[in-house]
C-alpha cells in the first residue's frame, strides 16, 4: 500500500525539518507510536501499538539531507519505507509531502490498510505535527 500525503505549515524549512528529526518526539504527534528512540546516526528503535498489543522494530535511516527529505526503510517488523520532503513555500512556510510504503503483515494491519485508516492516520498524523511545529515556543507564529 501506498500513502501520499502533503500539508504546508507556516514556518522555515529549517524549522520544520529540525523538528521533523526530533524523533524521539514522534508520540506526539504520530498516533499510534508509543516511543522512538535514535540507537545512532542512522538508526532507529520503535515501538508502535497496533490493535492491542505493542510491537517493536528497527529502522535505518536511508537518506537525510538537511532542510529538504528524509527516508526510511524498516529493517525488522512490519515491512515499510518512505520518504519525507521538505520544500519552501516562501519565506516563512514549508510544504511537507510523506510518501510511504506499507505492507501490512498482520490482520489487523490488512483490516486497516482495507478500510483507509492507515491513510486517515497519516493524514491526521500531518495535521497534528503542524499543531506542533507552529506552537509560538518555535518563535514563528
Amino acid at each position: 500500500m501506498s500513502i501520499t500525503e502533503t500539508i504546508d505549515v507556516a514556518v522555515p524549512v529549517s524549522v520544520a525539518y529540525a523538528q521533523w528529526t526530533k524523533f524521539e518526539s514522534f508520540p506526539t504527534f504520530m498516533e499510534g507510536v508509543q516511543r522512538v528512540e535514535r540507537i545512532d546516526d542512522t538508526h532507529l528503535d520503535w515501538t508502535v501499538k497496533v490493535g492491542l498489543t505493542s510491537r517493536r522494530f528497527r529502522a535505518t535511516i536511508t537518506a537525510l539531507e538537511p532542510n529538504h527529505c528524509l527516508a526510511w526503510r524498516s529493517d525488522t517488523g512490519p515491512q515499510h519505507a518512505g520518504t519525507v520532503t521538505f520544500e519552501p513555500a516562501g519565506d516563512t512556510h514549508t510544504r511537507i509531502t510523506a510518501e510511504m510504503d506499507i505492507d501490512p503483515d498482520t490482520f489487523t494491519e490488512w483490516v486497516a490498510d482495507r478500510a483507509g485508516v492507515l491513510q486517515h492516520r497519516v493524514k491526521d498524523d500531518m495535521k497534528r505535527f503542524k499543531d506542533v511545529v507552529e506552537r509560538p515556543e518555535h518563535g514563528h507564529r
